[in-house]
């Protein structure tokens, strides 16, 4: 049985104000979902440990959402995530950036988890991430001193789904911008449909819809490594 690290963040607001905010549930357990079924382990780990915020918990008719947030082993690792600086990311066999805004503020610009990410890619691991989530990419830099993203293809939460879902004018930063400048492709569909992107062991998708393609993706691609 093989490991998946999935980061979350700690911070609890969208941007600068006072509205709850953090990992958007349903995307960390759509994906969760897929990498349960095909038997993967998982570990939940933030910049500091501790219990991470959630939002989007009462999502009416998700299933998948609900089944997973009643889970008692998710509960007890939700509220106890692991502090970055105590992993071995040679443990793992791929990593998952699920989004929500809060990583805006904490993930997207901290140089300890990039520096672990970068070392699980050169080291041959998968990465995966998912509406915000590919922010966690942003300032990961190779041995080469190249951001990783400038090699890759990817998507992310568009700024039309930003304007539809109110928050434009709140986040710290528009992600499609930072992605576009940075990676060496970028695209989209159209608003809230289901989208991914999978080039060179990084796997990303577009919005909350796309979730559970990632998960599938990378339980997929982590088949082909075993079997390579």
């Amino acid at each position: 049985m093989s490991k998946i690290l999935i980061l979350v963040t700690n911070h609890a607001t969208l941007g600068e104000t006072d509205e709850a905010n953090g990992t958007f549930a349903p995307e960390l357990t759509h994906a969760l979902h897929e990498i349960i079924n095909a038997g993967h382990d998982y570990d939940l780990v933030s910049i500091k440990g501790g219990e991470a915020p959630l939002y989007g918990t009462d999502m009416e008719g998700d299933e998948i959402n609900n089944k997973i947030l009643a889970d008692e082993t998710f509960q007890n690792r939700i509220n106890n995530t692991i502090p970055v600086s105590q992993i071995n990311v040679d443990d793992y066999a791929g990593i998952f950036y699920p989004g929500g805004f809060g990583l805006l503020t904490d993930l997207a610009s901290n140089d300890d988890v990039a520096r672990l990410t970068a070392k699980h890619y050169e080291g041959g691991g998968v990465l995966s991430a998912v509406c915000h989530g590919p922010a966690g990419l942003l300032p990961v830099k190779l041995s080469d001193g190249e951001p990783l993203l400038s090699k890759i293809k990817v998507t992310g939460f568009t700024r039309e789904e930003e304007v539809d879902y109110g928050t434009i004018d709140k986040i710290p930063f528009l992600l499609e911008e930072s992605l576009a400048r940075t990676a060496r492709n970028y695209s989209k569909t159209q608003p809230w449909g289901e989208y991914v992107v999978q080039d060179s062991r990084v796997i990303t998708g577009q919005n909350p819809a796309s979730a559970g393609a990632v998960g599938k993706a990378l339980v997929e691609a982590l088949k082909e490594k075993q079997t390579a």
